[in-house]
């Protein structure tokens, strides 16, 4: 290349160079404020994965904009996702327990090297199942069939488990790790009371579930009342003999029956706290005194705790040394038969809208946001009022009252909670809304 040629490629190559960096520069400055990366230079303009570092504490978003009520801003709790509807079906009943499914793995692609077949490495002949785990499961009585349904707690995927058809369900209880249910409905005659028990079938992993046929009996007519026992093996029954109230302990693994308690008042409200005690209370009128007695179930024996309260509902803790109880004003409060005194707890609702915690230490209460004046609980019972809660915990030991959920706020439905239950390991809450009866659950960790 001759020199003079030489001179000509680098003048080019510089007007080239210069005309690049101008090229650059108007760009930056026809940037509107705020826009793009100022702080870019040259070289990373050049760099096609961008700098993906920004600076500590910067959180303001790009593009000018502001942070979005759905984003997580640092130190605000979210609780959007605590609270879930469960069924999409109205319900009788519930109930919770440990169930076995398969387990979700990661799987990581890798290069498969396969080395060559010989007598040693003979792939074995026995196949090696899939691995498996145990997870929070719940069953549920759709009100207008009485199928069975279920589902996961941590992951809502409703299945269907039964279809074995008893139509027009109210009430529903299951026991024995969820393998056995009692159902009751009206017959025809819209008068009589008729109770189902049956068996539910035991559950393969991955097998046709839908089709299952529940095997069973019905138990006498008109069962006025109903408890399950602490671990979900017998129920207890009353009906109306004559004049008086009988009381029957049923065994759900063999139908044996034990009466307990024979009693010339019929109006009874049944609970089975512990083992050895099941108490009585009046139905509850707020215009009537109202009585609690407790059965020994050893010695089938009789006692009265408490009395003379108008419109009396209770609920026993699981050590049967304190009494939650509610009056006609809705007042909560808490009774020591040991010593027969009792204090209020500063909340208004009614105790069976609450639920005790293993320890008898806490109860977790669904507790109206506002009361309006009506008769209590005879209105409520009657479905002429009804309430929008908020769900409570309360520590039974000194007072303290804390606001849970709000279900107004969170999931945007007004909730009237009925037939509160806790997770074995106390980390789930599970209700039905009274208002349509649908199920909920609420992730208490």
């Amino acid at each position: 290349m001759s020199k003079r040629n030489f001179i000509l490629l680098i003048i080019i190559l510089g007007l080239a160079v210069i005309a690049v960096f101008g090229f650059l520069y108007s760009r930056k400055e026809a940037t509107a404020p705020g826009d793009g990366d100022t702080s870019a230079n040259f070289f990373s303009r050049l760099n096609p994965f961008g700098d993906k570092t920004s600076a500590p504490g910067d959180a303001t978003p790009k593009n000018g904009g502001s942070v979005s009520e759905s984003e997580s801003v640092p130190g605000q709790e979210v609780t959007l996702a605590k609270l879930k509807k469960v069924s999409s079906i109205p319900v009788a009943g519930f109930t919770v327990f440990m169930k076995e499914r398969l387990k979700e793995i990661l799987v990581v692609p890798q290069i498969l090297v396969v080395p060559p077949e010989t007598e040693v490495n003979k792939p074995a002949t026995k196949p090696i199942p899939p691995p498996t785990e145990f997870a929070l499961a719940l069953r549920y009585a759709d009100r207008a069939t009485g199928n069975i349904y279920q589902t996961f707690a941590d992951k809502i995927e409703e299945r269907k488990f039964s279809e074995t058809i008893i139509p027009k369900i109210y009430d529903a209880y299951f026991g024995k790790n969820g393998e056995f249910v009692v159902m009751r409905h009206l017959k025809i005659n819209d008068r009589t009371i008729e109770t189902f028990a049956g068996a539910l079938p035991k559950e393969k992993i991955g097998e046709d579930i839908a089709t299952n046929e529940i095997q069973g009996a019905f138990l006498v007519d008109d069962i006025k009342d109903i408890s399950l026992s602490p671990d979900a093996t017998k129920i207890f029954y009353l009906f109306n003999s004559g004049e008086s109230a009988i009381g029957i302990i049923y065994n759900l693994s063999d139908a044996q029956k034990t009466q307990v308690s024979d009693s010339a008042f019929t109006e009874w409200l049944s609970f089975w706290p512990s083992a050895k005690i099941i108490t009585l209370t009046t139905k509850p009128s707020g215009s009537v005194p109202g009585y609690m007695y407790m059965i020994d179930v050893d010695k089938k024996n009789l006692t009265k705790v408490l009395g003379e309260v108008n419109g009396l509902t209770t609920q026993m803790s699981p050590s049967g040394k304190l009494v939650l109880y509610s009056d006609n004003t809705l007042l909560l409060s808490l009774y020591h038969p040991d010593t027969k005194t009792s204090e209020g707890l500063g909340v208004r609702t009614l105790s069976e809208k609450c639920v005790w915690n293993k320890t008898n230490e806490f109860v977790y209460c669904a507790v109206p946001v506002f009361t309006a004046g009506a008769t209590y609980p005879d209105d409520w019972y009657k479905g002429e009022v009804l309430f929008s809660d908020q769900i409570w915990k309360i520590n039974v030991q000194n007072g303290n009252a804390t606001i849970i959920a709000d279900p107004v706020e969170v999931s945007g439905e007004d909730i009237d909670g009925i037939k509160l239950a806790l997770s074995p390991n106390e980390d789930y809450l599970f209700f039905i809304n009274k208002k349509d009866s649908f199920l909920w659950e609420l992730e208490l960790r």
